[in-house]
C-alpha cells in the first residue's frame, strides 16, 4: 500500500479521504509477496496492455448494475499507473503491485481514477475469475487480509479521538443462513458462547484469541468512546486480530442478549485456506468496514 493513502496531512474533503482510504494498492511489506500475487493472477487472470495516458477504471465508476462496468482488479507486470482524485495526482502503482481489488470483493464505487503514466502490462480477473482463482489459491485471501487490515487499522486508529460517530451502520448477513449452517457443521457444531446484554465481549487492545460469528443478537463496536457500528446475525467480529495477530482494535458489548460462534486462531487459518467461500466472505467483511471507517474519518476531518 502506498505510504500517501492515509489521513496523516492536512484534512481533507470527504469524498477524496474516503478514496484515500479505500484505493487499496499492495505495498512491498512484509505482509505482501509479489510471487504468491503473481501466481495467483496467473491462475486465472488475462494479459492486458494499456497505452500511456488511458486509464484503467475511473474515479466514481460503479462495480455493477444496469449501466456499470464489469469491474477488474489487476496485478502490475509492467510500467506505472498513477492514481488521481478529481484530476490530482496523489499515488503511484509500481510493478508487482495489486489495484483495483475492492470494486471486486464488495462490489464497491471505483474511489480514484488509475491511469497509465506509461505504457502498461497487467494480469487483470472479474469477479468470477477472482473467485475461480481463490477455489485453487484459498491462501491468497489471507494475504490480501493482511493488506487490508493493515490500511484498516491505521484508519480506525483515527477514530481513537473522534467525537461521536451519529447513525453508525449495522453490518449483519455477511454469512447468510446457510453458511452459518455449513460453517457450524465444519466446527464440529460447537455450544455457541452466549453475552448477556451489557457484557464486553473484547476490549480494544487485549491479545485475540478468538474471532466471532453473531448467530442471534446484536453488538455493539466501539473505538474509544464512539460506538462505530452495530453487528447483527451473520456479521462478523474480532478477525483484525487473527489475521495479524495484533491486539484488539476495538471494544463489542452485546446491545442485546448474543449467541456467538466462536472461531480461535487455528480454525480461522484452517478455514481460509481450505474454505474459499469462507475467505471472500471475510474479504468482503473487511472492505465494506474500510468504507464504513473511511467515511466516519471523512466526517471527523470535515
Amino acid at each position: 500500500m502506498e505510504e500517501d493513502l492515509d489521513f496523516s496531512a492536512k484534512p481533507t474533503p470527504r469524498s477524496e479521504a474516503v478514496a484515500r482510504a479505500a484505493v487499496q494498492v499492495a505495498a512491498q511489506s512484509p505482509l505482501y509477496q509479489p510471487a504468491v500475487a503473481l501466481e495467483f493472477f496467473r491462475s486465472a487472470g488475462t494479459v492486458e496492455e494499456q497505452s500511456a495516458g488511458k486509464s484503467f477504471f475511473s474515479e466514481n465508476e460503479k462495480a455493477g448494475g444496469l449501466f456499470s462496468k464489469n469491474a477488474r482488479m489487476y496485478l502490475l507486470l509492467e510500467g506505472e499507473i498513477g492514481l488521481m482524485i478529481r484530476g490530482k495526482f496523489f499515488g503511484v502503482v509500481k510493478p508487482g503491485n495489486v489495484f483495483g481489488e475492492l470494486a471486486v470483493i464488495a462490489g464497491l464505487p471505483r474511489s480514484a481514477t488509475a491511469m497509465a503514466k506509461i505504457n502498461c502490462r497487467v494480469l487483470s480477473m472479474d469477479e468470477k475469475q477472482f473467485h475461480a482463482a481463490l477455489a485453487k489459491k484459498p491462501e491468497f485471501a489471507l494475504m490480501l487480509m493482511s493488506i487490508m487490515v493493515q490500511r484498516l487499522r491505521q484508519s480506525i486508529a483515527k477514530l481513537g479521538a473522534a467525537v461521536p460517530v451519529t447513525a453508525a451502520p449495522e453490518r449483519s448477513d455477511i454469512l447468510d443462513k446457510k453458511a452459518l449452517a455449513d460453517l457450524q457443521k465444519q466446527l464440529g457444531m460447537p455450544e455457541p458462547a452466549v453475552f448477556q446484554a451489557g457484557k464486553v465481549i473484547m476490549s480494544a487492545g487485549a491479545v485475540g484469541a478468538f474471532m466471532y460469528v453473531v448467530l442471534e443478537g446484536r453488538a455493539a463496536v466501539s473505538v474509544g468512546n464512539s460506538v462505530v457500528e452495530h453487528v447483527g446475525p451473520g456479521g462478523i467480529l474480532g478477525e483484525l486480530a487473527l489475521v495479524d495477530r495484533a491486539a484488539r482494535a476495538a471494544t463489542a458489548t452485546a446491545e442485546a442478549d448474543c449467541k456467538l460462534l466462536a472461531i480461535n486462531g487455528n480454525s480461522f487459518l484452517n478455514l481460509v485456506k481450505t474454505k474459499p467461500e469462507f475467505g471472500a466472505s471475510l474479504l468482503k467483511s473487511i472492505a465494506a468496514r474500510m468504507q464504513q471507517v473511511a467515511q466516519q474519518v471523512a466526517q471527523m476531518q470535515a
